[in-house]
């Protein structure tokens, strides 16, 4: 992993943390929760993959 993944996946969580912070109360907010801390989880095991597909449905959860 270099130094610009990690930031771009450090630049994506930030992106999803204010679009959730702005996201009304209810369930989609507490679906795309779920998958943050998911995304929370794969970043701390290193693994960008995962890290990405969480904040992706993170995202798509808050649609």
């Amino acid at each position: 992993m270099t130094d610009k993944t990690m930031k771009s996946a450090d630049d994506q969580m930030k992106t999803v943390k204010a679009a959730w912070d702005k996201a009304p109360a209810g369930p989609k907010k507490d679906a795309a929760l779920k998958h943050y801390h998911a995304a929370e989880k794969a970043q701390t095991a290193k693994n960008d993959a995962e890290c990405t597909k969480e904040l992706h449905a993170a995202t798509l959860a808050l649609a």
